[in-house]
């Protein structure tokens, strides 16, 4: 009888306190920052206004300045952008096309998905990473990312190595990948789809 009891209220404080941390860590992501006052000015947020893109950065592709722009600047989170090139390869996704009539809802429902892999709620800069260890946290999602840099000083993420490195957009740190991070049954859905297309 007793044994009994203890493992209810038990398990109920266990799910009440997992779903209360559940809840502010939602919060704390996606909290509005407090408006600020700088120099006599008042700056607010504003998650549709992206700094432009340097040109030498333009590497970051059209898809990435989606995913961006899907993210409030003020706040600091870390990116791991597949490359263009990377967007076609593992995702057949082509600017020319993909953003275009009934396919660009299906994109931007990509582009959402694979960014809940590839956004960790923190800045993970390059030189804070060293070459004899690895860091694993989680994404937004959950996803689990091993976080390392190699020889070359290249940010590798699961496996996946960066072309380019600490690129900045607000508080935001931004990674060009070479291959997109996406959770195995994510990535067997679109290989399942890509199948379907072939079909055709």
């Amino acid at each position: 009888m007793k044994r009994g009891g203890s493992k209810n209220p038990i398990a109920f404080v266990v799910v009440i306190v997992s779903v209360s941390c559940f809840f502010v860590l939602i919060l704390s992501i996606f909290r509005l920052p407090d408006v600020s006052f700088s120099n006599g000015s008042m700056t607010s947020f504003n998650p549709k206004k992206i700094t432009k893109i340097p040109e030498n950065d333009a590497r970051i592709g059209k898809f990435g300045e989606i995913m961006i722009e899907m993210l409030p600047q003020d706040l600091p989170f870390t990116i791991f952008v597949p490359s263009e090139i990377a967007f076609e390869r593992d995702l057949k996704l082509r600017v020319n096309n993909s953003l275009a009539g009934e396919k660009a809802d299906d994109t931007y429902a990509t582009l959402t998905r694979i960014l809940s892999f590839t956004v960790v709620p923190w800045k993970i800069l390059s030189e804070s990473l060293s070459y004899s260890e690895e860091i694993t946290c989680d994404s937004l999602s959950g996803f689990k990312l091993h976080i390392s840099k190699d020889a070359d000083k290249r940010v590798v993420v699961n496996s996946v190595g960066s072309s380019r490195v600490d690129l900045r957009i607000g508080e935001m740190v931004i990674h060009v990948m070479d291959g997109v991070l996406m959770e195995a049954e994510f990535e067997q859905s679109v290989r399942s789809d890509d199948g379907d297309e072939d079909e055709d």
